[in-house]
């Protein structure tokens, strides 16, 4: 697996499978001893479909990890469904 900064990540553009976009790339929520990632936590933008699995106290979409498909220019996330 390639490896990327986290600071590469911050504002990254969110989008569905289908092309829809979630929102920007706030932070990410982990295990600080071992370094798992649990949840991307968007902003979300104009629009955004009900994509995550919960919203943050601040109604910021929380998304969990394990959903990420792709990480490049943006960052692809599947639906729940």
């Amino acid at each position: 697996m390639s490896e990327m900064l986290a600071g590469d990540l911050g504002g990254k553009r969110v989008v569905g499978t289908d092309g829809t976009v979630v929102g920007r790339l706030h932070t990410v929520t982990m295990d600080l001893e071992s370094g798992v990632i649990h949840d991307l936590v968007i902003e979300p933008g104009d629009g955004s479909p009900a994509t995550a699995s919960g919203r943050s106290d601040d109604d910021r979409l929380c998304v969990p990890f394990d959903r990420v498909e792709t990480v490049d220019d943006q960052i692809v996330v599947r639906s729940d469904r």
